[in-house]
């Protein structure tokens, strides 16, 4: 669609009259209506809005299960914390081992 600047003058007039027409037709049809005042563009159906008793029970509900899934939280970060197990190093375990097996070896000369 192009700007009414780049219009030429010759498109300008036909606007000009049909606009003159369309004036002179409401004006017609006013009269035949009995209607002095202009006729009005009828607006769409109105938007349904939320009472403030509506907002307010929404809000009251949402603040409720966030406060839900706040406690939940705070019960885990306050729960007791499970100590890490000990773990052996590798020559800790054959340290051991070799201990037993001495033991042991000791155990079964005795009874020869």
């Amino acid at each position: 669609m192009s700007s009414i600047t780049d219009l030429s003058v010759e498109t300008l007039r036909k606007a000009a009259n049909l606009k003159e027409r369309i004036a002179a037709l409401e004006k017609e049809l006013n009269q035949l209506l009995g209607s002095s005042s202009k006729v009005v563009a009828v607006k769409g159906p109105k938007k349904r809005g939320m009472s403030a008793a509506g907002r307010a029970r929404i809000a009251a509900a949402q603040k409720v299960r966030w406060a839900k899934i706040n406690a939940a939280k705070a019960a885990v970060k306050s729960a007791p914390v499970a100590k890490k197990k000990f773990t052996m190093s590798a020559a800790a375990k054959a340290k051991i081992s070799a201990a037993a097996k001495a033991r042991w070896a000791k155990v079964k000369a005795a009874k020869k």
